[in-house]
């Protein structure tokens, strides 16, 4: 499988220069509200492994542009087999590295500093551990990248494979949160309803009590056998209680690369739902797990670095 990475131009200008993240600007200001999950995957495999970066923002109507200049190849494709340009890209001046995929950033940050900050980002799992599979998937509206069958780290990048799907099956309850800059926002918009191929914005959202109610049941729903993985003896669920309870990551007290491919998307619900549903719906699932976790993620690894 070919990754979206480069490895030309060791020596770009000043401004590029150490590690950079380009990372989606959303409305100001920025390292509030920033809330692209494959970004915030990147950028929480960053701050674990402490090395020196900062950020760049890209407005979304830039992003083709500012992919394309860098020479990083794309790494999505919409359904009728057309490139997607996205983010993040990682920069490392010091290698001459350009790597544009949450996955592939995290896999190059792990080669080339192994010996840096709080340890592997891809530590042995127990067997079945990283086991979550969703059956029957769906299309989704956002094109996602596939990793079902890579080799690098296989457990890991099938398990972001289907979280990955998990919770973009449910991206419109999140679509109407995403705040830009109120003078790109209608042509974002619109540029989002014309890759996802519907005939306006509002096809990609869903309103009223009842229907977001469903949407979040079936998220829910769809997350139970998720949560099961973060529990210790991986016991039946007691309701949204669950089994018994262990610590906030999969390897209880470790964190792992596997935390943060579902903390990036928890990081996207905490920002763009409305503030009833994320503290009293996702938040509170399953005892609280999701809570739990994304609250240590941001503590410990959520610095958006300027």
């Amino acid at each position: 499988m070919s990754t979206a990475t480069s490895t030309t131009n060791p020596n770009p200008p000043a401004s590029g220069k150490g590690l950079v993240l380009y990372d989606v600007a959303f409305i100001s200001p920025r390292e509030a509200n920033t809330a692209a999950p494959n970004p915030w995957k990147a950028r929480y495999a960053l701050n674990f492994k402490g090395v020196p970066y900062h950020t760049k923002w890209v407005q979304m109507p830039d992003i083709t542009r500012v992919r394309k200049s860098l020479g990083v190849p794309p790494c999505r494709k919409f359904a009728d087999g057309k490139d997607f340009y996205t983010l993040p890209i990682l920069t490392d001046s010091s290698t001459g590295a350009k790597i544009g995929d949450s996955f592939d950033i995290a896999h190059y940050l792990q080669t080339t500093y192994a010996d840096s900050g709080a340890g592997d980002l891809f530590p042995p799992m127990p067997e079945g551990r990283l086991h979550y599979q969703l059956s029957g998937l769906m299309a989704s509206l956002v094109p996602l990248s596939d990793r079902s069958d890579s080799e690098i780290h296989a457990d890991y990048a099938k398990f972001q494979h289907n979280v990955d799907w998990a919770f973009s099956l449910h991206a419109q309850l999140v679509s109407d949160g995403m705040r830009f800059d109120t003078e790109l926002q209608d042509a974002i918009h619109a540029e989002f309803a014309r890759r996802a191929g519907v005939a306006s914005f509002e096809a990609l959202t869903v309103k009223g009590d009842e229907a977001r109610g469903k949407l979040l049941a079936s998220l829910r729903d769809t997350l139970r056998d998720l949560a099961l993985l973060f529990q210790s003896d991986k016991e039946s669920t007691r309701g949204e209680e669950g089994g018994e309870k262990r610590g906030p990551f999969l390897l209880g007290d470790q964190p792992s690369h596997a935390d943060f491919i579902v903390g990036g998307w928890l990081r996207m619900l905490s920002k763009t739902l409305p503030e009833k549903e994320w503290e009293e719906e996702v938040r509170v699932w399953y005892g609280g797990l999701f809570g739990r976790l994304h609250d240590v993620l941001q503590e410990r690894f959520g610095e958006v670095k300027v």
